[in-house]
């Protein structure tokens, strides 16, 4: 077995207080050069703080960072990104009304005499596009009208231009069809033969053994444990330094009696969808729905929310024809949803917990027109308890919150309605093992409940783990309806692929 590389950086007794809070407590490890280190924890763990810190945004309260031992101190991102450190966060940070290639090199934009030299902007951006798999998209186009999976991409290209020695990847492949991710890793392979240090953020454990050289794990704010090689590591090793104890089976599922049609979907179409889809879900069944990205799936939960326009097709609600053209329709009609960009579309970030979750049903409690207090503080207050909030205070506000108790603060609004279908999004994307097996129980309740679950999820496991039945969409059409029982990997992930990577998946030339 090679020597390991001499250490590079070094986070030194790095602690960070907020009010209330202490987010980071003595965290103290360091990092070869040339590799690909994995940090991993719960929600709340201290991950998030530790990469903001290393970009910058946070000054710590304690301690201090060491690359190539020299001690650094950031004061903002600036002093950061001139010390050749790029982050590349969950939550994007792109400038939607500008051109891709004007997101790209914002900042330093390539400049003539006196004004910006577009033919170099465009030429330079589209160059850094064809690395990371965007070859076929103008540089000229908006980011707003990209996927998610496509801005994850322009965010990576981004980083590049910087030419850092030092880059953080937070839950990278998390908007990523598996095309995508295997672009990026093969980005992460090259950065790491031109010696840059690389911290990757994911709770796709799979990702970790199959990119990353070494793995540090954070619990509560402290650094647990660091494993310098992955050779003899397993899942259940990482699973349980990360949460203090084993988890089995994170999905336990078990079925429940199925009633009357709680949805039925009749040849439905709208943006996004490339032929009509019809299905049904059952009172107290859980509908997942699997795809690559851009196969047509949040198209179809946005449709059905009134979020976009239906062009044709007929929608019933345990029997009654609904006409859903916005989503105040929807939520009278008993339909809810929970949006794949829970920060831009779920949760107010500005808004306190109490506020996110009341705003939608206090129009039913109402005194003469005014706010009714108590029931506003008993409503959060039950939701919090019922849902397992963690939080100092229902005053908290939103943007505060782990991405799974902000995914609960969106659960909390609509539980306060009178839910009869419930579409859920990826209803546990970027949240930790701990916080999913929560998520799940949220969702076997609801079904208890007698209510209609969609769950829209691009981590097969997860599909086959809580899914009553899975529906298979692939290029904007519904191509099966799959029963649990006949559900394997190998073959809903066939069924998902586009018709030409289907021959090659199966052996076949093209």
């Amino acid at each position: 077995m090679s020597s390991l590389p001499a250490d590079y950086m070094e986070f030194v007794h790095i602690s960070k207080q907020f009010p209330g809070v202490l987010a980071l407590d003595d965290v103290n490890f360091s990092v070869p050069q040339g590799s690909v280190r994995a940090l991993v924890g719960e929600n709340g763990a201290g991950k998030s703080t530790l990469l903001k810190i290393l970009s910058g945004a946070h000054p710590p309260t304690t301690g201090h960072i060491r690359i190539a031992d020299r001690e650094m101190a950031f004061e903002d991102t600036t002093s950061a990104i001139d010390a050749g450190v790029a982050v590349i966060y969950q939550e994007l940070q792109l400038v939607p009304e500008l051109s891709i290639a004007e997101n790209i090199y914002l900042g330093h934009l390539p400049a003539g005499s006196m004004f910006i030299d577009y033919r170099q902007l465009w030429d330079k951006a589209f160059e850094n596009m064809r690395m990371v798999g965007l070859g076929d998209v103008s540089p000229k186009v908006r980011v707003g009208r990209l996927s998610i999976g496509q801005r994850q991409m322009v965010e990576i290209a981004k980083a590049l231009t910087r030419n850092a020695g030092i880059i953080a990847f937070d839950e990278p492949t998390s908007s990523l069809s598996s095309r995508e991710t295997d672009v990026l890793f093969g980005i992460i392979r090259q950065l790491r033969e031109q010696n840059k240090t690389i911290f990757y953020v994911s709770h796709r454990l799979e990702e970790i053994f199959e990119i990353c050289d070494s793995v540090t794990v954070f619990r509560d704010g402290r650094h647990v444990a660091t494993r310098r090689t992955m050779e003899g590591l397993t899942r259940d090793m990482i699973v349980k330094d990360m949460v203090g104890r084993e988890i089995v089976d994170i999905y336990h599922y078990h079925p429940r009696p199925h009633g009357e049609a709680a949805l039925k979907v009749e040849d439905v179409t709208g943006p996004g969808l490339a032929s009509p889809v019809s299905f049904e879900v059952r009172k107290g069944e859980i509908i997942g729905c699997f795809g690559l990205v851009g196969a047509g799936r949040t198209e179809l939960m946005r449709i059905l929310f009134g979020a976009a326009p239906r062009r044709s097709g007929n929608v019933e609600v345990f029997g009654r024809t609904v006409d859903v053209k916005a989503p105040a329709d929807a939520i009278r009609a008993g339909i809810m949803l929970c949006p794949e960009d829970r920060k831009k579309e779920g949760v107010i970030p500005g808004l306190s917990i109490q506020e996110n979750t009341n705003i939608s049903a206090r129009r039913h409690h109402l005194r003469m027109g005014f706010l009714d207090k108590r029931w506003e503080y008993d409503n959060v207050m039950e939701k919090i308890r019922a849902l397992a909030i963690k939080t100092p205070s229902q005053r908290q506000l939103a943007r505060n919150l782990s991405g799974g108790n902000q995914q609960k603060v969106v659960l909390a609004r609509w539980l306060a309605e009178k839910i009869k279908v419930i579409l859920l999004d990826e209803p546990t994307r970027g949240i930790d093992v701990g916080a999913k097996s929560e998520i799940y129980d949220i969702i076997y309740r609801l079904a208890g409940e007698g209510i209609g679950v969609v769950a829209v999820s691009s981590e097969l496991p997860e599909v086959m783990g809580i899914s009553d039945r899975i529906l298979v969409f692939s290029e904007g059409e519904l191509v099966a309806d799959v029963p649990r029982a006949e559900a394997t990997q190998e073959k809903i992930l066939s069924l998902a692929l586009p018709q030409e990577s289907k021959k090659h998946f199966r052996g076949e030339e093209i």
